[in-house]
């Protein structure tokens, strides 16, 4: 009998680890979302203020050639590198990869995902575009632009819509894993892709360090903000479907 009590008393240790584990997931989202947005309002405040000016420039210039500070740092082929990953930020092929994802998700009947990765990154279109408007910050003009652009500076829509766009695909991906090291993994690999892209907006001349930051920041937010809202509303989902099978058994 004290041999059978021991094992059930490890056996409900270990499923309360795995819960706990499972619980984790929220409570990391949840710290993501709220370092993003409290540091995307604190540096949008600085913009604001003017205070974060001498910082930006002093970190752009570090980017330039000394000798020619009109010139990005390195080798002729190093801007044709960084004008490539740019391009991962771009609309044109963030649609395309999303094209992908949600259509492979409309085939296989999972319609419910591919609805939370349009609206996700569609909303972080639409925030990136508003606050272009409110803030209304021009273009760096200490270089030349080497990328073509037609918006205001702040925040930088690359920034911003690359994390969105790869977080909520990488959101969807592991879905299908439960081996912690795939996930870990494909989050890493989303996170490098978002931050190559804005770096190589600075490299490129055609925003500030600053822009670039604020849009990691909010992009990384808003990305968690809508996964706790899926999550959320399938919870409640499971919840009433559970009672609503009690009430059946009943």
């Amino acid at each position: 009998m004290a041999q059978n009590g021991i094992v059930t008393s490890l056996a409900g240790l270990v499923r309360g680890m795995k819960r706990r584990r499972e619980a984790m997931g929220p409570v990391v989202v949840l710290a993501v979302l709220a370092f993003g947005a409290y540091a995307f309002l604190a540096i949008a405040d600085e913009v604001a203020e003017g205070e974060i000016r001498a910082l930006d420039r002093q970190l752009f210039v570090a980017l330039r050639d000394p000798a020619n500070p009109s010139e990005p740092l390195g080798p002729p082929w190093l801007e044709e590198v960084a004008l490539e990953i740019t391009a991962l930020g771009g609309y044109t092929l963030i649609v395309l990869a999303l094209a992908v994802i949600v259509g492979l998700l409309v085939v296989t009947r999972r319609y419910g995902p591919a609805l939370y990765a349009v609206l996700s990154v569609g909303s972080g279109a639409l925030i990136s575009h508003f606050l272009k408007q409110y803030y209304e910050r021009p273009r760096p003009d200490l270089a030349d632009h080497l990328d073509v652009v037609h918006t205001l500076s702040f925040p930088s829509g690359h920034a911003l819509v690359a994390t969105v766009a790869y977080l909520t695909m990488a959101a969807l991906v592991v879905r299908f894993f439960d081996d912690l090291r795939v996930r870990l993994y494909v989050l890493f690999v989303a996170v490098a892709v978002s931050v190559a892209v804005g770096i190589t907006r600075v490299y490129l001349g055609v925003h500030w360090p600053s822009d670039v930051a604020a849009g990691w920041a909010l992009g990384a937010a808003w990305a968690s903000l809508t996964w706790l809202v899926v999550s959320l509303l399938q919870y409640r989902r499971r919840g009433n479907s559970a009672k609503r099978g009690g009430d059946h058994g009943a």
